[in-house]
């Protein structure tokens, strides 16, 4: 079990797996006013660093679980670096149908949504995980302004417009599935060039590494694309957020 090798490629060396940085994942962990001994789920977890640096500077204690055996082992590296490991633990497995045996104070699904099938079928796998009057935190792509031509909502690599709101009709979604949104943390284009351009650096020395592997075309034909698709498409039309939602 484990994620397509090129993303285990191309994002060795994130510790976070989306456009969030750490400043705005501190931000996040205390916007949600986080106490110590607070139990986090996230499904989806990959190199663990919002269980383990809300571990440290929160006290929480929590599980993550990750379909990629390179970010779990990172995972529990990190948990070790920071001095948390006999707080979080990091499960490789699969966490789409992943339900707790014990409820959680923060159930997560931080850029993974395709584990339930969507927004909305995510939000249901979390619930079953959650105490009352927890919180679920979701994070999604919207777009900072709806793309002209389907041909635009391709280069951000989306199949269509309408795999994604707009920001206030996302908001508004949540509500109709029965959600207060209470928290938001989104990302800026700063933290999109983190996530995205940090990429590159990897995949020319990865390709360096192993010229005779058999994904270094691929890796070769990413590299050349990635920074003008980019800055043409992603950069300008997708956003990305945390969203906090308790329900109603």
């Amino acid at each position: 079990m484990d994620i397509p090798r090129i993303f285990n490629i191309t994002e060795s060396a994130h510790r976070i797996h989306n456009p969030i940085t750490p400043e705005k994942l501190a931000t996040l962990g205390a916007a949600l006013r986080l106490e110590s001994g607070a139990r986090v789920l996230d499904l989806g977890s990959g190199s663990g660093e919002m269980l383990c640096t809300w571990a440290r500077d929160h006290g929480v204690i929590g599980t993550g679980i990750d379909m990629s055996q390179l970010f779990t082992e990172q995972a529990k590296r990190r948990a070790e670096e920071l001095g948390v490991a006999d707080r979080v633990k990091f499960i490789h497995g699969d966490a789409a149908g992943y339900v707790s045996d014990e409820k959680a104070d923060v159930v997560a699904c931080v850029g993974a949504t395709w584990i339930g099938g969507g927004v909305g079928g995510t939000i249901e796998l979390l619930a079953r995980s959650l105490r009352t009057g927890g919180i679920i935190l979701i994070g999604e792509p919207y777009w900072r302004q709806s793309p002209p031509t389907e041909a635009v909502a391709k280069g951000c690599l989306a199949n269509s417009i309408s795999d994604f709101l707009i920001l206030p009709e996302l908001l508004a979604s949540f509500g109709h599935l029965g959600y207060d949104v209470v928290e938001m943390v989104l990302a800026d284009q700063d933290g999109w060039d983190r996530y995205e351009a940090a990429k590159w650096l990897t995949m020319r020395r990865w390709l360096e590494a192993n010229p005779d592997d058999e994904l270094a075309k691929e890796v070769r034909a990413e590299l050349t694309s990635e920074p003008e698709r980019y800055a043409a498409y992603t950069r300008e039309y997708l956003g990305w957020g945390v969203f906090a939602l308790m329900p109603r």
